[in-house]
């Protein structure tokens, strides 16, 4: 039969073909908090991964809720770009009490635009990569839910498509911070010149986007999105999970450069 669980930070486990024993939780130094990449939330994982006992899924609603609370707008519908920041569209339309709404249907047949060699390319691949749903849209006030903007190539054309189409105006919600610091724990985030945070042009990012306005998640909102659950079951049954798992701590180093180890040179 197949079986899947998570192996906890530490956990030394043999797998055979009868079962899976742990031999051993190597301790994390006394009073560290784990540091488990927030960003596997955000962006990487596979929604239907489950991380620390929660779905990856349900981590993306709650973080689309939460920029719900943070950061409401008049607008007419909500909408994402398919399909990665559907569960935070989701969760955003859901406390707005507005409805969700296709705007864009994805070509299948066009590779992926961030693999292609310069930025022209990527920008004319994101034409290609979309169809415009305009019949849902002409006329009224879009929100786009975004999983993050990284350098703000790949939204700007869409904001564009979407205008062209008869969108009246376009909002961009952001389910995460930005990024502001590079990954030295084995993420490929671009250098910090090429991140749009710390450019000039983030200081009024909504018109260089082309965009009616621009709200990132905060860091709070984030951590306490991803941690909610986890905290309640630790609650709920504090000698297992805290066995397990310690200190409860996620690793925010590209958003905030707080960087859960001491980095050598």
């Amino acid at each position: 039969s197949r079986y899947y669980r998570e192996v906890l930070p530490g956990e030394i486990v043999k797998i055979s073909r009868h079962d899976v024993q742990t031999l051993d939780v190597v301790r994390r130094p006394e009073g560290d908090p784990s540091a488990f990449c927030i960003f596997e939330y955000v962006y990487f994982a596979r929604p239907d991964s489950i991380f620390e006992g929660q779905m990856v899924y349900t981590v993306r609603r709650r973080c689309g809720q939460q920029l719900a609370i943070e950061a409401p707008v008049e607008a007419d519908l909500v909408s994402t770009v398919p399909e990665s920041a559907t569960p935070a569209a989701l969760g955003y339309a859901q406390k707005c009490g507005l409805p969700y709404v296709e705007v864009l249907c994805k070509n299948r047949y066009v590779g992926r635009t961030f693999i292609q060699p310069n930025m022209r390319l990527r920008q004319l691949g994101v034409a290609k990569k979309f169809g415009v749903l305009s019949d849902n849209f002409k006329g009224k006030r879009v929100v786009i839910i975004d999983d993050s903007i990284v350098r703000g190539n790949t939204i700007s054309p869409i904001i564009k498509l979407l205008r062209e189409s008869g969108a009246k105006e376009v909002h961009i919600r952001v389910a995460s911070p930005p990024i502001r610091f590079p990954c030295y724990m084995g993420i490929n985030i671009p250098t910090k010149e090429e991140l749009i945070a710390n450019r000039p042009e983030f200081h009024d990012l909504a018109n260089y986007i082309g965009a009616d306005s621009v709200v990132y998640l905060s860091v709070e909102g984030l951590v306490s999105s991803v941690q909610e659950s986890i905290k309640a079951r630790q609650d709920s049954n504090p000698k297992t999970q805290k066995s397990f798992i310690g200190k409860l701590g996620h690793c925010t180093a590209c958003l905030t450069g707080d960087y859960p180890v001491e980095l050598e040179w």
